[in-house]
């Protein structure tokens, strides 16, 4: 496949082009510096200020699929949705948050009980507004991939839970590694079990 990622340097970006890279997928690392991934066989590089509406629906035209693992915060949802129609690239797969998700058996968001830590507020906002915006596109095949509670850099195990729209809590909590959740989204990439819906991944 040919596939735009749009934030390719982030945390989640970046091993999200190592997975896409690793299955032999051909991937357009899109970022407003990209200094830090190579141009490699199968990676080609572009610096595109996500602003500059022009210059991103010129590089995502031609693509079997765009990612967008970006922040929220700040972000104007309508523009880059509009970007994505106006390539003409039907398939969508978005890097989303864990703050939208239902605590387990209750019908409360994470985001809005007592201890959501104040600094992640603003992110958990924008990326709620950003879902609920993806609910009303009905002419691009989006898929909204939440992570667990605790996201970050950790090992590729292979090994997790798919769930819908609750939280997922194992053991230890709930968590899951970047790595993983790479695998995840490459396998929906693969395989489209989530077509115009939201999912969440844990262990």
């Amino acid at each position: 496949m040919k596939i735009a990622l749009i934030g390719a340097t982030g945390m989640a970006g970046s091993r999200i082009l190592e997975e896409l890279v690793s299955r032999g997928n051909y991937v357009k690392a899109i970022a407003r510096d990209t200094h830090k991934v190579a141009d490699t066989e199968r990676v080609l590089t572009e610096n595109i200020d996500l602003n500059d509406h022009e210059a991103l629906v010129d590089a995502l035209k031609g693509q079997d699929a765009v990612i967008s693992a970006v922040r929220f915060q700040g972000l104007d949802a309508n523009a880059l949705i509009e970007a994505i129609r106006d390539s003409k690239v039907k398939r969508y797969v978005v890097v989303g948050g864990a703050g939208s998700l239902h605590v387990p058996n209750q019908n409360v968001r994470v985001m809005d009980t007592p201890d959501f830590p104040e600094a992640y507020k603003a992110e958990a906002e924008g990326a709620a507004n950003f879902l609920d915006k993806l609910k009303e596109v009905d002419d691009l095949d989006w898929t909204f991939i939440s992570p667990s509670a605790e996201f970050g850099p950790g090992k590729r195990t292979g090994e997790f839970r798919l769930g819908k729209d609750e939280l997922l809590v194992g053991e230890e909590g709930s968590k899951i590694s970047t790595e993983d959740f790479a695998v995840a989204l490459a396998d929906e990439l693969e395989h489209n079990n989530h077509v115009q819906q939201r999912f969440t991944v844990g262990y």
